[in-house]
């Protein structure tokens, strides 16, 4: 005799593929995930790197010489600063894109993402936190500069874990440089593009040498 199933039971069958379907899909995204966090990262290149050292040190060349007065001219600076960041970040994230499709293959996804989620909450947290000196305490924006560079040291640290163990070197210079930095300016609360210039400069060369030594690559684009 010819069984035959009844639209519930269809129905059902139907549902119960779709789960194990979803299963099977959430186990394999997390066996990436955890392949991704035990592999070295090898998406930010010593090229991009240095060359954000040119930016940080082009954007306090001209600011020295077309800003006259920083202090009193906050939201020029912080806005050339703002540009110099995001043109740096787009920089890093294009060759990082490019060299985690040579290196990781099927992976580059999920190591860029991983990458990504590890230096995005210092990121936002130094938006966040000039926006809030900005509307509710202008008078403490000299403090931006030191706290900023702070936040990039806890954003190297929170990427140790997937770069060259070396790269704290340059985490605790912005460390260092940070809090240094918000001590000379605790004297006389100004703003200087030096004060926030010279640390990127020093900290991203130091990072693409790190990265340059650790790849062991004559050329970050071969």
């Amino acid at each position: 005799m010819q069984s035959l199933l009844v639209p519930g039971d269809v129905t059902g069958v139907q549902t119960e593929e779709m789960r194990d379907l979803d299963k099977a899909l959430a186990d394999i995204i997390a066996i990436r995930s955890q392949l991704a966090a035990g592999t070295a990262f090898a998406g930010y290149g010593p090229a991009a790197v240095f060359a954000t050292a040119g930016v940080a040190l082009v954007t306090a060349v001209l600011q020295y010489f077309l800003l006259d007065d920083p202090t009193h001219k906050p939201l020029a600076f912080f806005l050339g600063w703002a540009l110099a960041a995001l043109s740096s970040s787009a920089m890093i994230l294009i060759e990082m894109v490019a060299r985690s499709r040579r290196h990781h293959s099927g992976l580059a996804d999920a190591m860029i993402h991983q990458a990504v989620e590890q230096f995005l909450p210092s990121a936002v947290a130094g938006g966040l936190l000039a926006v809030m000196l900005w509307k509710f305490a202008p008078e403490t924006l000299w403090l931006l500069p030191g706290l900023w560079q702070v936040l990039v040291s806890l954003g190297v640290f929170a990427s140790v874990r997937s770069l060259p163990r070396t790269v704290a070197l340059a985490g605790a210079w912005y460390f260092v440089a940070g809090f240094a930095v918000l001590l000379l300016a605790s004297q006389s609360h100004a703003l200087s593009p030096w004060t926030m210039g010279l640390p990127f400069v020093i900290g991203q060369s130091l990072t693409a040498t790190i990265l340059y030594f650790a790849s062991g690559e004559s050329d970050a684009e071969e």
